[in-house]
């Protein structure tokens, strides 16, 4: 598997991942060609591909629609998933419990139309003057995913969430009264659960109605333009506008495992106020910050990524582990697809399923008709993918054929356990260390006397005098069997 992530620069926008989201359990990438691809956990159908089986390999997720759909921005939820075509249509799918999706009925499979917004007319569509198709309606421009709950802004301004939301409509615009005139003075509002101060306004206020942050205020000199959240603590990206534009990231909530970056006095703490993370350099500008549920990941323009929080999620080797109080530089970056943290339902995309500690090649492009189809490749990238997709194949059979005999192995071996000891085999509790790299079947036998108390010796001595007892019985069966075959075939002997 080490050759999955083999990077083919074709220089083609069906290739070149422009935008990433994750979610509780899967992953989602969107092309420059507009296409999008998921993997990971397909459980409630948050893949959309039709099914809820997981996905170990980047796979294409079809659009059913009677135009081509071309997708320009996606995001994930825990157990859904959003995308805002360019014609400023919402689709969903996954999850549906709580109307997160914006259709009715229940979990999909495959991507949905949220239909809602092709019924709504923007007030210029009320008059009398002549209007466009695309203007007949109103036009989603942005949208995001929460764990239970979505958001879209609209072209006016209007900010939209449905799902696990307050209890008002299941469609609910947003009001505060201020108008986006479309400059760059924009303000941060925050509202919702605020018990370690991740609103980033002073206190643990909950707050059910949008607030503004004096930091990213109308006076302020900070303006904001990208924000994430963590499972309790915030982070922002703002630039200053003065002698030198300046690229700032900013953290506020709780801070139990470093998740801010703001180090105290030799402890880690929480933060009421959004604070200046320390340790990224000042000369750069950064892109992009997205937080985990206990960590932060910010990257700058260059492509540098800096990581800090809880140490598993990190990125980093495993001779750095332990919680990042400040942000440490990820060693491995560049124009390849990476991923790493935790890996059950092939989450990382690599054809894997367990957890790695530093960033591992995506397989991507993924091994699929479609690239063939869209582009002409030159003969050597052609031979590449050919030969890995070979390959892959004969590496999938192998394993599919191990799963099955792994199965059997272990469905015989908690039979054998459950007819000895009167209960089904537990791998973690019962299977002995020394199985995993030895087969001395001896001494694993004379290992696991020795390990039994003794009720399970006894439970044993019963089993084996039961099975001794049988054996004997049917030994006698068999011997019978023959000794009247013996006389019948006298008989006959004789008669004849």
């Amino acid at each position: 598997m080490a050759d999955a992530g083999i990077y083919v620069d074709s220089g083609s926008l069906s290739r070149k991942v422009i935008a990433l989201a994750a979610g509780e359990a899967h992953t989602l990438a969107l092309t420059g060609h507009g296409s999008v691809y998921s993997w990971g956990r397909g459980t409630f159908g948050r893949l959309g591909s039709g099914s809820e089986l997981d996905r170990l390999f980047p796979a294409k997720i079809e659009f059913n629609s009677t135009e081509k759909v071309k997708i320009v921005q996606v995001s994930a939820g825990s157990y859904h998933s959003l995308a805002l075509s360019d014609d400023g249509s919402v689709w969903s799918w996954g999850h549906n419990t709580y109307g997160q999706l914006g259709v009715n009925g229940g979990n999909s499979l495959v991507p949905s139309l949220v239909q809602v917004f092709n019924e709504l007319h923007p007030p210029s569509a009320l008059t009398d003057e002549p209007i466009t198709k695309t203007e007949s309606r109103l036009q989603i421009s942005s949208i995001k995913a929460g764990g239970m709950m979505s958001l879209a802004i609209d072209n006016l301004g209007s900010l939209w969430m449905w799902g696990n939301c307050p209890p008002q409509d299941s469609l609910t615009e947003v009001s505060t009264g201020e108008t986006y005139k479309g400059d760059d003075n924009l303000v941060c509002y925050t509202w919702g659960n605020n018990n370690h101060g991740q609103l980033g306004l002073g206190d643990t206020e909950i707050r059910t109605t949008p607030q503004i942050i004096k930091t990213f205020n109308q006076e302020s000199s900070y303006t904001p333009y990208e924000v994430a959240c963590g499972a309790f603590h915030t982070s922002i990206l703002s630039k200053t506008d003065g002698d030198m534009l300046r690229s700032v990231c900013w953290s506020f909530g709780l801070g139990d495992h470093g998740q801010l970056g703001q180090p105290g006095q030799g402890t880690i703490k929480d933060s009421l106020y959004p604070e200046i993370v320390e340790g990224i350099p000042e000369n750069i500008w950064l892109i992009s910050v997205d937080c985990g549920l206990f960590h932060t990941s910010v990257v700058s323009s260059e492509g540098y990524v800096w990581s800090f929080g809880m140490g598993n999620g990190l990125g980093l080797t495993e001779s750095d582990g332990g919680d990042a109080v400040t942000p440490r530089l990820i060693p491995y970056n560049g124009y390849k697809l990476w991923s790493w943290g935790r890996g059950r339902s092939g989450v990382l995309g690599n054809g894997q399923v367990n957890d790695l500690f530093t960033p591992n090649l995506v397989l991507w492009p993924p091994l699929e008709e479609d690239f063939k189809k869209s582009e002409k490749l030159d003969e050597k990238d052609s031979f590449e993918i050919i030969k890995m997709k070979k390959e892959l194949n004969l590496a999938m059979k192998e394993i599919d054929l191990l799963h099955s005999k792994l199965s059997t192995m272990e469905h015989y071996a908690s039979i054998l356990h459950g007819m000895i000891f009167g209960k089904p085999f537990e791998e973690e509790k019962d299977l002995l260390l020394s199985l995993k790299s030895s087969y001395d079947v001896g001494k694993e036998w004379e290992d696991m006397l020795e390990s039994c108390d003794y009720g399970k010796l006894v439970r044993l001595e019963m089993f084996y005098c039961k099975m001794l007892a049988s054996v004997k019985d049917k030994m006698m069966n068999v011997k019978i069997k023959e000794m009247i075959k013996e006389c019948l075939e006298s008989s006959t002997s004789v008669y004849h």
